[in-house]
């Protein structure tokens, strides 16, 4: 349900700034920007931490994007299942769902329908690993033959933690539908480590992440059917943070953690509403939230909620040299296809991002949205893309970059 449905005082509250002032909930920005919440002491964290956790510095003020810039953004194709799509054409490639990398590293695509992981350049290249370009992702351990795993959320891993049977740490970190966990470092197959399947009845998981609590690190998960962050220690654990952890009721009941990304230090986690199974999303304007927290779970604050939200999955802060949504928040809406822009310091909704012809840039089924490493996986002031196309039954792989538009005084 959108805020539209609302009482009249919790309209105002949204509407006021995107979030809600004093009166509503002390803990949302409200008019304050989120440097300002910073210097709230001990409720949230010092400021130096506060802008650790953002990936921010005070040098990003000075090259925030001029308003007179009337600067657009262009799609370009790299890689898709359908012939004629892209220029590189991959039947593995159905429904891509997530990406992750290292520094240095390829793209590892989550193919949701067809259980692979593919791993291309940011120029659509693939990659051979072990004589084929793709990691097969496991099924659920009782799961009939011929069974292939929904991979959804990965996460790199640089740490020595997370460590497989072999006594490696794993490398790659996968989640699926399934209600499993997977982790590669090495062959042809990811191992199986968590399997929540419960015979089709168990956990989605839609999203994960890695964090560090107290210095140590942490695997967190999205688990759509059961409305919650799950959370797993370096074994592959899971642990049990307070029930109040990652919890609020800003937002409504039917609505369930989507995603989670971990941007410097702090997870947003992106929530939409539930099917009657409770396996997938339902889309329309207005259904959807994205909330940020300390890695204990600790609310820290929310994105403005309005009917710019739409089943929200991708979650990113640009760089300063993105052109006009340098230094922002972009949440990328799998039930629209669109990428809403937020300004970073106060949470706010600014506008969609557009394309050359100054309409919206709609992508069918959009989901991840990440930018690249200056090395294998393409610039860093690269925006790469998955999608499930034409209903999740095909996939396409691709870059939004800036290009240049009209004065803002010729528009």
């Amino acid at each position: 349900m959108s805020s539209i449905t609302r009482s009249q005082r919790q309209r105002s509250c949204i509407q006021a700034s995107g979030v809600q002032p004093d009166g509503c909930r002390r803990e949302h920005l409200g008019r304050v920007s989120l440097r300002n919440l910073a210097l709230e002491g001990n409720s949230i964290m010092r400021f130096s931490k506060f802008w650790k956790y953002l990936a921010v510095s005070l040098l990003s003020l000075s090259v925030l994007p001029a308003l007179t810039l009337a600067q657009h953004y262009k799609q370009t194709n790299l890689v898709s299942d359908l012939p004629g799509m892209a220029p590189v054409t991959d039947s593995n490639l159905i429904n891509p769902w997530g990406l992750s990398r290292s520094n240095t590293s390829p793209w590892w695509i989550s193919d949701n329908n067809s259980g692979f992981s593919s791993l291309y350049t940011g120029a659509g290249v693939s990659v051979p690993i072990n004589g084929t370009g793709t990691v097969t992702i496991p099924p659920p351990k009782n799961a009939p033959a011929g069974t292939t795993a929904t991979p959804t959320g990965t996460v790199f891993n640089g740490s020595s933690d997370f460590v497989l049977p072999n006594g490696i740490p794993a490398r790659f970190i996968f989640v699926t539908e399934d209600g499993t966990i997977s982790g590669w470092n090495g062959g042809q197959n990811a191992v199986l480590m968590v399997d929540h399947s419960e015979n089709g009845n168990g956990a989605v998981y839609k999203g994960a992440t890695t964090a560090d609590i107290g210095g140590k690190r942490f695997l967190y998960v999205t688990n759509f059917r059961a409305g919650r962050v799950e959370v797993y220690d370096t074994s592959f654990n899971q642990v049990h943070l307070p029930p109040q952890a990652f919890n609020d009721e800003f937002v409504l009941p039917g609505f369930a953690p989507f995603n989670v990304q971990n941007i410097g230090g702090t997870l947003f986690v992106t929530y939409a509403k539930q099917d009657s199974t409770k396996h997938d999303d339902v889309a329309g304007d207005g259904l959807g939230y994205v909330l940020y927290f300390t890695p204990s779970g600790k609310l820290i604050g929310h994105l403005e909620h309005g009917p710019w939200m739409n089943s929200p999955w991708g979650v990113v802060w640009t760089p300063r040299d993105f052109g006009e949504y340098s230094n922002s928040i972009l949440v990328g809406n799998f039930g629209s296809g669109k990428i809403a822009a937020f300004n970073g310091f106060t949470g706010k909704f600014i506008a969609f991002v557009k394309n050359p012809v100054d309409s919206d840039m709609v992508i069918d089924g959009l989901w991840m949205i990440a930018f690249g490493n200056d090395a294998t996986a393409g610039p860093a002031t690269a925006l790469f893309f998955t999608a499930g196309i034409q209903g999740e039954a095909h996939g396409l792989f691709g870059t939004i970059t800036p290009v240049d538009g009209l004065d803002g005084d010729e528009e």
